[in-house]
């Protein structure tokens, strides 16, 4: 996603050309020239589509998380539902809420905006949005992709800490709205 830049004075995009434009791989080139005359001739830029995660509780206090393989990585790890912000979703709450009942079934409840975070902004354009929803309940049966294979697991809070603590949960963008959450809700 190609989004807008707010420049620093003096900083200038000499030029800009896309390496690479696949649907889940856009590399951007540019040359850029700093305040003080300096020239990088060659400045990668990864773009990405906007992110969108939740914090899930259902009534009873218990989180929804997924459990899923990441190829990248070779492993198999706990993640809270999240996904891609579609060009159909009308704002990243939607595609929040859509994600959540195609890989869980759970939905309804109480939602608010709870953070927003930059993944890498050194060198990926998007940003994570992450919700914090209250009372979801299980309304359908999950309907992950084809691509996703997902379980659903629920644990408390003290489990869900102990995760937090040992490791098991290792995706930056969801660490950090977790982290969040247990600082601000003692």
């Amino acid at each position: 996603m190609n989004h807008e830049r707010n420049l620093p004075e003096g900083w200038s995009v000499l030029s800009s050309q896309y390496l690479q434009h696949e649907a889940w791989l856009t590399v951007r080139c540019e040359q850029l020239k700093l305040p003080n005359g300096h020239i990088i001739p060659r400045y990668f830029v990864l773009e990405y589509p906007d992110w969108v995660n939740t914090i899930a509780m259902t009534p009873d206090g218990q989180f929804v998380l997924v459990r899923q393989y990441r190829h990248a990585i070779g492993g198999t790890a706990y993640e809270l539902c999240a996904g891609v912000a579609d060009p159909t979703d009308a704002t990243p709450m939607e595609a929040a809420r859509r994600e959540l009942l195609e890989e869980t079934g759970y939905g309804g409840g109480e939602w608010i905006p709870w953070m927003q975070i930059a993944p890498n902004p050194a060198t990926s354009d998007n940003w994570v949005h992450c919700f914090l929803a209250r009372k979801v309940e299980k309304i359908a049966a999950p309907k992950p992709e084809p691509s996703e294979q997902i379980s659903v697991h629920l644990f408390d809070r003290k489990q869900l800490k102990a995760m937090l603590l040992d490791g098991s949960i290792i995706q930056a963008t969801h660490l950090a709205p977790l982290w969040k959450f247990f600082a601000e809700e003692r």
